[in-house]
């Protein structure tokens, strides 16, 4: 027999420590948070474009944009292809990442009466995310993250509502979406770029954004290296107004809109990167989505793609709810996989909570569940929800379970009469089968339609509908100030 010296015992002993270790936390998976590799709990990073289509990245199928960034982080991570954000429009959206909640539910499903647009908030709005809400920040702040916002909030710009009284400790980019200034015509004030809660600029060059914002993403990412911390880039582009910098304008093969996507892969392949010279990136969990579906022609003279899905932004279609998404951390998410199970953006806050070993709120109702075992690929894991709900500002429209959509109503913004179109439909729906929603199977599943039914009374009874006047036994007040003030010229802090 060969002999063995004591160290070479020792390591081998070692060795089988680790292994059985390893598969310790593998065999307990989202039992305990994972902080394994750096006895910390890992980063979050959510990066969250505007209005990017369902198949504006090489790796959801574009043919014209160039995305390298986005399809390696495909490669090295896992696409969600069916990943449903709570709204088709921007501030319920972010509401309900924010705070794991439908929109409805925390009273930003739609503006304030009087407003330009009921679909969201506008500068100087009375209403806002309510200081009360406990948000995705708050929840990590609780558990010594760092936290930190560079771009489009749109949750409210009066002091109260400001990310920086939200659980964000810095704060740089837009208040509002960047068509709420002079520059595209409109009788607001000039558009405020803000570092925490002072305006720094006035009408920023937008074609510099997606720079400035990586820049102080990177700077972010640098000073936090050596603790846990929470990065939620919420990029302007690529809403309408389309700007890029000279480096990527009338690069693309799909205009102006083209280049602020490969603009926005150059952005990601920068986040990446730091990760990795840093050497924090097996510890860190990225996810890039959008806050909704691509935008439909003739609003853009170049637009995105949604296909295979059927609609656009501002519709309960697929193509204005369910948005690309790719989830990234090495060792920890498997690479190069797909996953069809729906997971929505409100599952964040208790996905990251889990992981983090942070509390969940529990004097409240969230929406949002722990998603991590579809995310980390878990043998057999399925989706944690049996339904969704697609609502339109308050309108209850549509219920997806398994593999069936039900949809009841239509709804259409009338911009001539201020006022809400509506229609009533009973259209059932085979995603599995029929993902662009082109046939509707009502009359051949009965059974089905009933019991979707079933589920959209008992969402009236919980959220609440404005159609059939049912206020929801589980809602909270947005927050209301009664005398807002805009962002004038002569205004240049927020005190």
């Amino acid at each position: 027999m060969k002999y063995r010296s004591r160290a070479d015992m020792r390591g081998q002993t070692r060795a089988r420590y680790l292994v059985g270790l390893a598969m310790l936390a593998l065999c307990l998976g989202t039992a305990v948070p994972l902080q394994a590799k750096t006895n910390r709990p890992p980063n979050f990073i959510v990066i969250f474009v505007d209005d990017m289509g369902y198949a504006d990245a090489g790796a959801f199928g574009s043919k014209v944009h160039r995305t390298p960034n986005l399809d390696r982080m495909a490669k090295e991570g896992r696409k969600l292809t069916s990943f449903y954000v709570a709204s088709s429009v921007c501030t319920p959206s972010r509401a309900a990442l924010m705070t794991g909640s439908y929109p409805r539910r925390v009273g930003l499903h739609t503006s304030p009466a009087g407003s330009a647009n009921p679909l969201v908030l506008f500068p100087g709005s009375s209403r806002g995310l309510n200081p009360d809400e406990v948000t995705l920040a708050e929840v990590l702040k609780k558990r010594g993250y760092a936290t930190g916002i560079i771009g489009k909030w749109h949750l409210g710009d009066q002091p109260q509502f400001l990310p920086t009284r939200q659980g964000f400790d810095t704060y740089f980019g837009i208040p509002y979406s960047n068509d709420m200034g002079v520059e595209v015509g409109h009788s607001f004030p000039p558009l405020p770029l803000m570092r925490d809660e002072k305006v720094i600029e006035q009408e920023p060059d937008q074609s510099l954004l997606t720079q400035r914002y990586t820049q102080q993403a990177v700077q972010f990412i640098q000073r936090n290296k050596d603790n846990p911390f929470f990065l939620y880039l919420p990029h302007t582009m690529p809403h309408f107004p389309q700007y890029a910098s000279e480096r990527f304008k009338g690069k693309s093969a799909n205009g102006i809109y083209g280049d602020t996507i490969e603009e926005l892969d150059w952005s990601v392949g920068r986040i990446l990167d730091s990760l990795r010279q840093l050497r924090i990136d097996e510890n860190t969990f990225v996810l890039f989505t959008s806050d909704n579906g691509g935008v439909p022609a003739p609003i853009l003279t170049y637009r995105g793609s949604n296909g295979p899905l059927r609609g656009w932004k501002g519709s309960t279609w697929e193509g204005g709810m369910r948005v690309l998404a790719i989830a990234r951390w090495p060792g920890r998410i498997p690479s190069g996989t797909v996953t069809d199970e729906m997971i929505l953006s409100t599952d964040m806050l208790p996905t990251f909570a889990k992981l983090a070993g942070a509390e969940v709120p529990s004097d409240r109702v969230i929406d949002g569940k722990d998603a991590w075992p579809v995310l980390a690929g878990a043998a057999n894991a399925a989706t944690p929800h049996d339904r969704f709900y697609y609502y339109q500002m308050g309108y209850l429209a549509a219920v997806r379970s398994g593999q069936w959509k039900l949809h009841v109503i239509r709804t259409a913004y009338n911009k001539d009469t201020k006022k809400t179109d509506m229609e009533d439909v009973l259209e059932l729906y085979d995603l599995a089968k029929d993902i662009g929603e082109t046939a509707n199977v009502a009359d051949r599943h009965p059974d089905v339609v009933r019991r979707l039914q079933a589920m959209l009374a008992e969402a009236r009874e919980d959220i609440g509908d404005d159609q059939t006047k049912d206020a929801g036994k589980n809602v909270r007040p947005a927050g209301y100030i009664a005398m807002p003030k805009t962002l004038t010229r002569g205004d240049s802090s927020r005190k």
